[in-house]
């Protein structure tokens, strides 16, 4: 007897759809899947175009409830935030997928395909996809709304000097640019004492404060006015204002010391000479090349003015120079300066030519001056001094000239210049020809000191040539070396294929 062996392959049965008669396998719902999408729409109540708000100045995106977020297109951080946007009606449906479907990046529309399942009648599973078209609107955000506005401010740093020239502002201005402290200001307003900075957080103006007591001497004050307040809250809208005063004194200037300051200072003279002014006011003694450093809370606990303002100038031709060199130095003197040399001169104005009248006196210019040259000075026997600590003195200890600097021709050391600085953008008011003077010497400072340099970003001048470091008078020059290349984002450093895409 022979036994017949059955197939184990079984082919799983199939129903005829309740709705339409076709064939399908059986599912708990007995509806084809036709019919059960004709019938029930998984995707209902989630919106099919939705809205996203974006602002065209900083490129950023809203993230409810107050949030502007930076992020690229087709990133996941977008897609994060379009999802987001479709938070409630997801939870009714299990997300699949999703991802953005290709659109122009002009066209303020993006396109996000999302795969959703959903469990239906008798506990079928189906699976929809679709496309959410989200439109882009623009709006502008509170802190571009506060730069457009200009007046919208929550801060102001108002930095003030009480002096006749801007040296120090000029000064201020590069170190602002070379370290970037302008980029968080809502606008920069310049008055005839000093500059304005206004921001739209108090911690911004705060952190411009510490920059300030870190590259000058100065001090300051803060205050604030209350806008608006809500009893229900407990929140309070506040202005706050913070004044800063730059010690008035500028490079050089002819200062007098008190007795006591200058005592403890190494025993030097009280009639000095500001050499230059960075986060300390920089002295030397004319008479004995002894230098100092006064720091901001060391002035304003012994304060001393200029006997002179910069209008005051005068011209003297050296008839005379000798370089002294055996100094005799007191007990508990201070620091000599290396980079000066003492010398003793005789000097007549360039306006008394026609007269014998000369002057002598100790300078630290002895190693720039000879026969013959011009030099800027102070004259001190024909000045009405009104200063206390000069009325105090003995008129033997103060000197009848004070030499400042070496006069070279302004003219051929503007035509030679082979580099520039940028400034900052600002509000300002008329700029007559005594700023573009005062702006002139401050360049010509640069020049002739490598120490105020290195703190300033100097810039290569294409459109004038190259030549020595030194013309024929000795004036001095910025060397190449210590130039940088101004580069602008219009320009390829590559000169190659970038070029053409730039245009």
């Amino acid at each position: 007897m022979e036994y017949m062996t059955e197939s184990t392959n079984c082919s799983p049965g199939h129903i005829l759809c309740c709705e339409c008669g076709v064939l399908i396998s059986p599912n708990p719902a007995n509806v084809c899947v036709a019919c059960l999408r004709s019938k029930v729409d998984i995707s209902q109540g989630i919106p099919k175009q939705v809205s996203i708000s974006f602002c065209k100045q900083c490129q950023r995106y809203f993230q409810p409830p107050g949030t502007w977020i930076q992020c690229a297109l087709e990133s996941r951080e977008l897609l994060a935030l379009c999802l987001k946007k479709l938070k409630a009606p997801l939870t009714k449906v299990r997300l699949v997928d999703a991802g953005f479907v290709w659109t122009e990046p002009h066209s303020k529309r993006l396109k996000v395909k999302l795969t959703i399942q959903k469990e239906v009648m008798n506990g079928a599973i189906l699976q929809q996809v679709f496309v959410v078209d989200y439109v882009i609107q623009s709006q502008m955000c509170g802190d571009c709304h506060r730069v457009e506005a200009k007046d919208f401010w929550k801060a102001v740093v108002q930095v003030r000097q009480k002096t006749l020239h801007k040296k120090t502002f000029y000064y201020l201005e590069q170190l602002i640019l070379k370290y970037g402290m302008h980029q968080n200001t809502l606008r920069v307003k310049e008055i005839h004492d000093g500059l304005d900075f206004y921001y739209s957080s108090k911690q911004h103006a705060q952190k411009m404060v510490e920059f300030l007591q870190f590259t000058v001497p100065c001090r300051y004050k803060a205050s604030q006015r209350l806008i608006s307040q809500d009893i229900h809250s407990n929140t309070y809208n506040y202005k706050s204002t913070f004044s800063v005063e730059i010690v008035p004194i500028c490079k050089d200037n002819v200062v007098c010391l008190s007795p006591k300051l200058a005592q403890s200072l190494g025993n030097m003279n009280q009639i000095c000479v500001c050499i230059r002014v960075t986060n300390a006011i920089h002295l030397i003694d004319p008479n004995t090349l002894q230098v100092a450093d006064i720091d901001g809370s060391t002035f304003w606990s012994h304060p001393f003015n200029s006997l002179c303002h910069p209008k005051q100038l005068e011209e003297f031709i050296v008839m005379e120079c000798s370089i002294v060199r055996n100094v005799k130095r007191s007990a508990g003197a201070g620091m000599i300066s290396k980079k000066h040399t003492l010398g003793e001169v005789w000097v007549q104005k360039t306006s008394e030519m026609n007269t014998d009248k000369q002057y002598f006196c100790r300078t630290h210019l002895g190693h720039l001056l000879n026969p013959g040259d011009l030099v800027l000075g102070f004259d001190l026997a024909n000045c009405n001094l009104n200063d206390d600590h000069v009325n105090k003195m003995n008129s033997d200890r103060v000197p009848d000239v004070v030499l400042i600097k070496k006069n070279y021709d302004r003219t051929k050391r503007q035509r030679r210049r082979n580099w520039k600085l940028k400034e900052l953008a600002r509000d300002r008011e008329n700029m007559d020809t005594d700023n573009e003077r005062q702006y002139e010497d401050f360049l010509e400072d640069l020049e002739e000191d490598e120490v105020i340099r290195k703190n300033v970003n100097i810039y290569r001048d294409s459109t004038i040539p190259v030549e020595s470091d030194t013309d024929d008078e000795g004036a001095p020059r910025i060397s190449l070396a210590e130039m940088l290349e101004d580069l602008h984002i219009s320009q390829d450093a590559t000169g190659e294929e970038g070029a053409s895409m730039m245009t």
